[in-house]
């Protein structure tokens, strides 16, 4: 895995040792014009040695708030499904493939809108740090943005789904739906059915960690 290079007025890779000034330097991110309409940006969290990583696509409303990753109602399904699965989320480090809340503006709401892959692949110089940072030994990517950030290239999750896959830093990447999915499914057997795949999904995470 490589760090893209970044703009001479920004801090480059090697600058950026730890995951405390990696935060902070996050937040002055003008890379792409998204930080123009968000509160601030959203940076990883969890232990520096975590064995796994779970990247999601981007922060929505409550984590654009809060400035934390998965708090809201996609963050507390991702939480029941990973009691299902046997990974303790305490141990997991988890993050975006995009920092900051893209969204358009409706009456009082703010809706999520998919970033772009010019978006997803300026932000990858930040995601591609926390990789060199943490060294998980697992990648769980939850949406397509979340496996382009990753890869560095569009694929489809049914493509990439049900085996892990080697990355070229030694890790593995396990892909799967975003739990945000699962709450735009209205009908309740088909949500049970998707909300079992996933969690299916991360268990094949958790049998690569065991393993390890």
């Amino acid at each position: 895995m490589s760090t893209a290079t970044t703009d001479a007025d920004s801090p480059t890779a090697a600058d950026l040792k730890t995951l405390d000034t990696l935060a902070r330097v996050e937040q002055g991110c003008t890379r792409c014009p998204l930080y123009r309409d968000a509160t601030q940006a959203v940076p990883g969290a969890g232990p520096k040695m975590a064995h796994v990583m779970l990247v999601g696509e981007q922060p929505g409303d409550q984590e654009d708030l809060a400035g934390k990753p998965f708090v809201g109602p996609a963050g507390r399904l991702l939480d029941q499904a990973l009691v299902d699965a046997g990974i303790d989320r305490d141990e997991a480090f988890i993050t975006n493939a995009v920092k900051h809340f893209k969204h358009e503006p409706r009456g009082k709401r703010r809706l999520h809108k998919r970033p772009n892959a010019s978006e997803i692949d300026q932000c990858q110089w930040w995601l591609n740090i926390e990789r060199d940072l943490v060294r998980p030994k697992v990648i769980v990517g939850m949406g397509v943005t979340a496996l382009r950030g990753v890869l560095g290239r569009a694929v489809t999750i049914t493509s990439m789904r049900g085996e892990p896959h080697p990355l070229d830093d030694g890790s593995q990447l396990v892909a799967t739906i975003h739990p945000s999915s699962l709450l735009r499914t209205r009908d309740r057997a088909d949500r049970d059915a998707k909300y079992k795949g996933f969690v299916t999904d991360l268990e094949v995470c958790a049998t690569l960690l065991a393993s390890t």
